[in-house]
């Protein structure tokens, strides 16, 4: 670099006689104002070695001073047309040289005085000339990425989002159709199962009251009879002389007889009305569907096991969510409670249910032997007869799982439950208005078993356990 700089100050000044004949190397050519900006930046795009662009610099200076430091008209509009200057070239303050050289290390403009003896000895310093051609083909280059990105936005713009417009609109007519096509089957199979159910109850409906009406007229035949009967036995008795009340034992026998002969009255299940005419899987399903997975879907959020009853052969979780079963030599004898099972691997939940909807789900994953289910506050807690065994009473209701089983256990009798895959979880149903207490698979909804029961007293979530875990889930 300093040896370059030293070929610059030795260049002698050119004859003035030579200035127009000296061929400008620099000068670019002439732009059109309509011309592209790329076509002509492009066109610059011109390495010049170091030690030539300070020859000609320097030329370019000698020759256009004269003298007293005038500026030569030849060596401005060389300049100008070069696109380096625009105007009269700015001098040194301290050396009054011109700013024809660039220091990269402090970005500003220096003559060449300053790179080989002044404040910016040492540093990194470049032509004027080579630093402008490197902007110059900087700008050309984020101009070319600048229009290439507008291009691509624009082919985004006219292609992609135009394409994805129209899918849009096909995806949602479809969508709609789809909605509507499901809704259409759903209430008309509803509107089916609805009818035929009314039809059920109305037919129901009526052998009931024709039931009621035999026996009314049959009943009250018989009431008549009797009163009838009554009446002739209290006029015999009342109004009969002695010897005639004597000779007619045999014919109050007969009368006593036929009175007797109209038997006593009781009541039957023919003149009830079957629940079950109203039963639908379709209807229940559709309502535990919409009770569970609808915009209003019920839940308990605060369930969870009350410690006070579990039993000593299972562990309660820190956050009172998690049964475990114990093997024999992990189990402790805990406090004497009276909430507690002694015998049982049961566990009670807590708070308890007397009114609305509610619903829970059980992990039941980790375990191949359990139960989940609800049972009365009163349910035995001490023994181990069947009186405290969950679904042996007639104070619980619960679901089984046992030996690959499924049943549905309630006051000691079982109910085979066919079900297709093993559920990793059990959902519970409460609904207490409409009596109704449901087993469900929460994946699917798929219903596992339902029942309507008139609940007497509040109910407990229920749980047993005979291997490894299960878990409220919340």
């Amino acid at each position: 670099m300093t040896d370059d700089f030293i070929t610059c100050d030795l260049i002698c000044k050119p004859a003035p006689g030579d200035r127009e004949e000296t061929p400008n190397t620099d000068k670019h050519p002439e732009m059109d104002q309509d011309e592209p900006i790329f076509s002509v930046l492009n066109g610059n795009r011109v390495k010049r070695s170091e030690n030539k662009l300070v020859a000609d610099t320097t030329a370019s200076r000698a020759a256009a001073t004269d003298g007293g430091g005038a500026t030569s008209p030849a060596a401005t509009t060389s300049d100008t047309e070069s696109g380096i200057f625009s105007g009269e070239c700015e001098l040194c303050v301290e050396h009054e040289a011109e700013l024809d050289w660039f220091c990269a290390t402090e970005q500003k403009l220096i003559c060449p005085h300053c790179a080989i003896v002044g404040s910016c000895h040492g540093h990194t310093v470049t032509p004027l000339a080579a630093r402008v051609t490197a902007v110059r083909n900087q700008l050309v280059d984020v101009c070319e990425k600048i229009q290439l990105q507008a291009l691509r936005i624009e082919r985004f713009i006219n292609h992609t989002l135009t394409i994805k417009e129209q899918k849009l609109q096909s995806g949602a007519s479809r969508a709609r159709e789809q909605v509507l096509a499901q809704v259409s089957a759903a209430r008309e199979a509803l509107e089916e199962e609805e009818q035929r159910l009314l039809e059920e109850v109305q037919r129901e409906e009526e052998r009931v009251e024709q039931c009621l009406l035999t026996q009314r007229a049959h009943w009250s035949k018989a009431l008549a009879n009797l009163s009838q009967t009554r009446s002739g036995l209290v006029h015999t008795l009342t109004h009969s002389p002695d010897a005639q009340l004597a000779t007619s034992v045999q014919e109050i026998a007969e009368r006593v007889e036929a009175a007797e002969g109209a038997g006593e009255p009781c009541d039957t299940e023919q003149l009830s009305m079957n629940p079950g005419c109203s039963d639908s899987k379709l209807l229940r399903g559709l309502w535990a569907t919409a009770v569970l997975l609808g915009p209003n879907a019920y839940g308990s959020a605060y369930l969870k096991f009350d410690e006070r009853t579990v039993s000593p052969l299972l562990s309660l979780s820190d956050d009172l969510c998690t049964l475990t079963f114990l093997h024999k030599k992990s189990r402790e004898s805990p406090p004497y409670d009276p909430a507690r099972f002694d015998s049982w691997p049961n566990a009670l939940g807590s708070p308890s249910m007397s009114s609305g909807t509610h619903s829970w789900v059980i992990d039941v994953d980790k375990s191949g032997a359990f139960k989940v289910g609800v049972c009365y506050a009163s349910l035995e807690r001490k023994g181990s007869g069947s009186q405290s065994r969950l679904g042996s009473n007639a104070q619980s209701w619960v679901l089984s799982h046992y030996d690959g089983e499924y049943s549905f256990c309630h006051a000691g009798k079982s109910v085979h439950l066919p079900v297709v895959r093993r559920p990793k979880r059990i959902g519970v149903l409460l609904d207490w208005p409409s009596e109704t207490l449901m087993f469900y698979e929460p994946e699917s909804c798929a219903v596992l078993h339902s029942l309507t029961h008139h609940f007497s007293d509040p109910l407990l979530l229920a749980c047993a356990v005979a291997d490894r875990s299960i878990t409220v889930v919340h």
